[in-house]
Formats: C-alpha cells, structure tokens, sequence
C-alpha cells in the first residue's frame, strides 16, 4: 500500500462538473448584470469556495453583489441547469477497487459547501466510498491546508502517510503547506505546468494511470 489515506479534490479530479460550474457562473452573472466573464476565468477559481471564487472572478464586487450573484449561482446549480457532471470515466470502478483493500481509506477535500457536497453524494450513491470529507464552508478555502490537517486528525494518520490528488494548484499547494505528498491530474483545469510548479510527487493526464500508480 503506497498510502493509507488518499484525499481526492472532487470537481475536476472525480466529476467531470467543469462544463456546468461554468455554464452556471456565467448564468449568475448575466441574472445580475456582472460583466461577461471567459471561461478560462471561470475555470481558473474552481476549487476555492464560493465566496473566495467570486472575490478572485469579479474584482471590486460590492458585498450585496457577491451575495446575489452566490445566490444567482446556486439556484442555477441545484435547478436552473441540466448540464450533465458525469465522473470521469472509470472513476467508480477504480475507487471500489481501492476500497477492497485492508486498511485503506479514502477522502475528500473540495471547494463545495457541505450542503452541495451532500447532495452529490445523495444523487450518485457515493457518499459510502469515503470515510471522511471536508468542504469549504465548514473549514477555510484552499490553499490553506485546514482541510487537509483536520482530516489527518479525525482519520488519525500521519501526514506521511497520506496524499493528496487535485487538478488545481490549490489543492496542490495546500498539500505542500504541510509536507504532505501531492499528485497532479492534468485533465482537470490547471495546466501542467501551473501543477507542476507546486512540486507534486507525481503527474499523470488520464484516470488509469492515476489509480494504478495509487495501488502502488
């Protein structure tokens, strides 16, 4: 066993729920008359919580603003929009071949809000596959590794032990933060060299070679 606790990011490294974060974000944005946003931008803030998102996406935005537009993008994620957000393919699979194994835990850290992270897990029956998770509002947004340290503590591993997998910088440098072992997965939003540049022990551009390298 290379680790005895794996931390997964959720958007863009498990779920393929970048084309609906965008079509969302720019759905909010035109409800509340914010300039048009790029995508590029838009992908840029996955992974913080939602208000670091919006401060970094829509600088100068006034604190009434923020909120409707955090409201404008809610409603269109639960209701308003029918994107589909698949996981990515072999994700299932290979994540109930990691949970075959003894002593292996698995977790997530993810810039959804508790309430958001629930409802996935609710919809794709996925909530069993995980001993633990941490969500932006109920701890601090990445990069900062409070996530990270208050898993360690409620699984009881030692930060060597574990490791943490993200498509972002954020998750990326919040691992590095703490010395904790980091893997980039390039087919999420960040480029490789952006993931790169936060040191990670190992990068890889598709789902197989991901978990085969995570077997060990």
């Amino acid at each position: 066993m290379r680790y005895e606790l794996i931390i997964f990011d959720w958007d863009g490294t498990l779920m393929n729920s970048v084309p609906k974060i965008v079509s969302c974000m720019h759905a909010a944005a035109a409800d509340v008359r914010w300039p048009p946003l790029e995508d590029s931008a838009i992908e840029n803030i996955i992974g913080l919580g939602l208000p670091e998102a919006i401060a970094t996406l829509c600088p100068g935005v006034s604190p009434e603003q923020a909120e409707r537009l955090r409201q404008r993008y809610s409603h269109h994620f639960v209701s308003g929009d029918t994107t589909p957000m698949p996981f990515f393919n072999g994700v299932e699979e290979q994540l109930a071949r990691l949970r075959q194994r003894p002593r292996q835990r698995l977790a997530v850290a993810t810039g959804k809000s508790r309430r958001g992270l629930d409802r996935v897990f609710r919809e794709t029956d996925s909530g069993q596959w995980f001993d633990a998770s941490r969500t932006a509002d109920e701890t601090r947004s990445k990069p900062h590794p409070q996530m990270l340290l208050e898993l360690l503590a409620e699984l009881n591993t030692p930060v060597e032990r574990a490791v943490m997998v993200g498509d972002t910088e954020y998750d990326l440098e919040m691992a590095r933060a703490i010395g904790m072992d980091r893997v980039g997965v390039t087919y999420g939003v960040h480029s490789a060299e952006r993931l790169a540049a936060c040191q990670p022990v190992w990068m890889t551009d598709d789902i197989p070679t991901l978990f085969e390298w995570l077997h060990g």
